[in-house]
């Protein structure tokens, strides 16, 4: 699980193509300075498996579906990078829930300088529009961030100059893919809530017996 909490800008080494998957070696002193053979780190936003580690670099194998499912597949030599590792028992949770399982891309549709910070539109699909909220939680690349509007297309995000200069989001441009994980709680919700009216009985059934126990 991690938190949406940026530690490190990094940058891909090298990509190899493997057919149905690639291997990629990634160069990030801070997230590797206690990592090993197994453990999680995210990449963009994509919940990844290290495979080894060696002088501030480590390598990770992506599936077909993650380079399908995620902007990953983009990355070439050089690629800056968000990295973040998973938060540990008792750390601060400073962003939100984030599992690190990406549910789809968005793009970069226009950026709006302000004096201090700046405004970005995003669009993505509809399918993925319908979890999105007004002053919710979304994942951008791996960066926790609050929606400041939310379209049937289409959300907004304002960066603040630490997220502008120590993240990916301050070097995109428009017409770059993102990734985008929205907020888990939600899926859970529809997925409760639109399994069939019955379900919905049952829900009002026991709110009733809650109001007699009273």
């Amino acid at each position: 699980m991690f938190t949406g909490i940026v530690e490190e800008l990094g940058e891909v080494v090298a990509v190899e193509n493997l057919g149905d998957s690639s291997r990629f070696r990634l160069r990030g002193p801070l997230v590797t300075s206690d990592a090993k053979h197994g453990d999680s780190i995210a990449v963009n936003g994509v919940c990844l498996t290290v495979v080894e580690t060696q002088d501030g670099e480590f390598t990770a194998d992506v599936m077909a579906e993650t380079l399908d499912r995620s902007s990953l597949g983009a990355l070439t030599a050089g690629s800056r990078v968000n990295l973040e590792r998973p938060m540990a028992l008792g750390g601060r949770l400073g962003g939100h829930l984030v599992q690190g399982h990406v549910d789809g891309t968005g793009t970069i549709a226009e950026r709006t300088p302000g004096e201090h910070w700046e405004l970005v539109r995003i669009v993505l699909p509809g399918a993925l529009a319908r979890y999105v909220v007004e002053k919710g939680s979304i994942t951008v690349d791996g960066v926790s961030l609050t929606v400041v509007e939310a379209g049937d297309d289409y959300f907004t995000i304002s960066l603040i100059p630490t997220t502008l200069d120590l993240t990916t989001l301050g070097i995109k441009q428009v017409g770059d893919p993102v990734n985008l994980e929205v907020d888990v709680l939600a899926k859970y919700v529809e997925r409760l809530l639109g399994r069939g009216s019955g379900d919905l009985k049952d829900l009002e059934d026991l709110a009733e017996i809650k109001e007699m126990d009273r």
